[in-house]
């Protein structure tokens, strides 16, 4: 090698450490930019001025001393376990129905579902709170862009792992935080797994969720009520009659039954002018006003709203039908309006991976879903039955537990589903349904405006005698 040769070599040498000896600093800057825009808790902070004092999200409390402590809590189910944790919500006590959800996203949704209410909700996925909680933005209509209702829905909610430092750009405070400010108690640190392997086996049951130092006292809970035995229909449904979206081309009249926004906005964002109703409304007094009938979801026992069913089966006989689609509970309600019973399912289908087939094609679609109960669907399957006569089918099948996941008329424009199409934090197979609704619907109005909204008497030919023929 010659003299020159060594000088270039030593020379790209010193000019490679210079490189690599910059990288990590580079590296360095942009990861804590990553992390000042993303972390909420960060322990960078600039030189020569002290760190922040720690904040302290839910669960912790303070005790005389001023340091954090946390409090007791504890999952009592109606079958005798007892499950302890930590708080990290509203500290006060809470009944209800524990159910379990499979869903790995989608806490904020879920737990503004009005499908929930009356539940003590329990997540499988491990680590929640993990992405904070969203502000209360609304969009183009007013609807809620991050959540299916105003507010928590669920009694309360019991997790593995709470995230007590959250990371997301849409978050404005923790998960504990939200809890505490709707009174709404929570549980972390206990065996989820065992608590839904016992749901699963010996099927969904009453529990309290009881928080304080007395939580973990080894006493028994007098009595368990139960939320099924409430009208939750009428809890969860609006109490006036409003609008969205008035200047949509086809008009859908919706009733209540705690509808959740994302069903709202699949149906607005398509064009349709949707006027919500409650539950109870007789809406076949005012059905001719509009194109098309939408049935929402809602929480609890089905039978609870018969007013809802009675209206129903008044419509399926009008002489002047009108496409009418339901959802979730919308499905039984349905079912129940055309002759069929329902039954409480033993521990529900609650999450985002629920496979239903649809009996037209053979199409398997991945659902989400959230209902305890369901119809009683095997008269439909026999060919010589009342309803089956009556030109009912079966639409939808749970591929899991065989379970109904939907029914339809074979000529008239009535069906109905059990799963979520609209699937807010979840699949959106389905969602086509939304536009075969709203394409049944401007079909109605198209057929209606043809149609001359009166008909003019024919005045006599004054003098002319009336000719007769025999």
């Amino acid at each position: 090698m010659t003299f020159l040769q060594q000088a270039a070599l030593l020379s790209r040498s010193a000019a490679t450490l210079k490189v690599a000896a910059s990288r990590p600093a580079v590296r360095s800057a942009a990861q804590l930019q990553l992390r000042s825009l993303a972390t909420v808790a960060d322990t960078v902070f600039p030189a020569n001025k002290a760190a922040p004092k720690p904040v302290y999200n839910a669960p912790y409390h303070f005790d005389s001393e001023g340091k954090p402590k946390a409090v007791p809590a504890a999952l009592k189910l109606k079958s005798g376990q007892v499950f302890a944790g930590t708080s990290f919500g509203a500290q006060q006590s809470t009944f209800g129905e524990a159910v379990f959800t499979t869903s790995l996203v989608g806490y904020p949704e879920s737990m503004t579902d009005p499908s929930y209410r009356g539940q003590i909700l329990v997540f499988t996925q491990p680590l929640i709170g993990n992405y904070g909680v969203p502000s209360q933005e609304k969009d183009q209509f007013g609807l809620l862009k991050y959540f299916e209702s105003n507010k928590i829905q669920c009694q309360g909610i019991v997790v593995n792992d709470y995230a007590t430092e959250y990371s997301h750009w849409t978050a404005v405070e923790s998960l504990g935080e939200w809890c505490a400010r709707e009174g709404i108690p929570a549980i972390s640190g206990v065996d989820t797994r065992a608590i839904v392997h016992l749901l699963r086996d010996n099927g969904s049951t009453l529990a309290k969720l009881d928080i304080g130092n007395e939580a973990l006292e080894h006493q028994a809970v007098a009595d368990f009520p139960n939320p099924n035995e409430r009208n939750l229909v009428a809890e969860a449904s609006t109490k006036e009659i409003y609008e969205l979206n008035p200047m949509g081309d086809v008009k859908i009249a919706l009733i209540d039954c705690g509808v959740k926004e994302n069903i709202l906005r699949c149906l607005v964002a398509r064009g349709a002018a949707v006027t919500v109703f409650p539950w109870n409304h007789d809406f076949n007094q005012v059905l001719d006003q509009y194109d098309g009938l939408f049935i929402s979801n809602g929480p609890g026992d089905p039978r609870a709203a018969m007013t809802t069913v009675k209206n129903l089966a008044t419509a399926f006989q009008r002489p002047n039908v009108k496409p009418i689609f339901g959802i979730c509970m919308g499905n039984q309600l349905m079912g129940m309006a055309a002759g069929m019973d329902v039954y409480k399912l033993q521990f529900g289908n609650r999450g985002h991976n629920q496979p239903a087939v649809n009996q037209q094609n053979g199409r398997c679609s991945i659902t989400s879903q959230n209902h305890g109960y369901a119809l009683m669907d095997a008269s439909l399957s026999d060919s010589t039955s009342s309803l089956a006569s009556k030109g009912w089918e079966k639409y939808f099948v749970n591929a899991n537990d065989g379970s109904n996941e939907g029914i339809r008329h074979k000529t008239l424009p009535f069906s109905s589903v059990q799963f979520h199409p609209e699937a807010k934090g979840g699949p959106q197979d389905t969602e086509y349904l939304f536009d075969d609704f709203l394409n049944l619907a401007r079909a109605e109005k198209v057929k209606n405006a043809s149609k001359p909204f009166f008909v003019p008497a024919t005045e006599p030919v004054v003098g002319k005698p009336v000719e007769v023929v025999v």
